[in-house]
């Protein structure tokens, strides 16, 4: 008998979705801890295919996983700062010792790769300005490459969903 050589799992290309798979990401982007009987219900399928369809959704990375939603307030975290930053150069060693390092910054919500002005964009969360002046001291002044830092502090939330739309 043949074996296959072992290989780690990973997504593979997913399949083109549904309106019933678009109903179920729909329902699950609203609540990741519905049981699968009550999913099943409101998007009118039976347990068990709905089931099937969330277990390939996951398996195609179309699901990439399941969190709590924690209130940056009750978690302590009261300032969100945006920082824009330019980089001394465009080289691949200066964007991955910048991508890498930023990566290990904890208050580092997001950093994105940009077009236009700044080449990255960080989303920093913070517990006050105090901590913050922390954060850009221990942290982002050590950052490779940096050339140019722009700050702006997050007065109000205006919209925050992590849902997407599925139309």
């Amino acid at each position: 008998m043949r074996t296959r050589p072992s290989k780690p799992l990973a997504p593979h290309a997913p399949a083109a979705l549904d309106s019933i798979d678009l109903a179920i990401l729909s329902v699950l982007q609203e609540d990741g801890r519905l049981p699968n009987s009550e999913l099943a219900e409101r998007v009118h399928l039976s347990p068990s295919a709905c089931h099937r369809r969330v277990a390939r959704l996951e398996a195609e990375g179309v699901i990439r996983g399941y969190a709590a939603l924690l209130e940056p307030k009750a978690a302590g975290r009261r300032s969100t700062v945006f920082v824009e930053i330019k980089l001394s150069g465009q080289t691949t060693e200066l964007l991955d010792a910048f991508e890498t390092a930023v990566a290990r910054i904890p208050d580092v919500m997001e950093c994105h790769l940009m077009a236009g002005a700044a080449d990255y964009l960080l989303k920093i969360s913070a517990r006050d300005p105090e901590d913050f002046a922390r954060i850009h001291r221990e942290a982002l002044a050590q950052l490779p490459g940096v050339a140019q830092m722009q700050s702006s502090f997050s007065l109000k939330v205006v919209r925050s969903t992590t849902a997407l739309p599925l139309d």
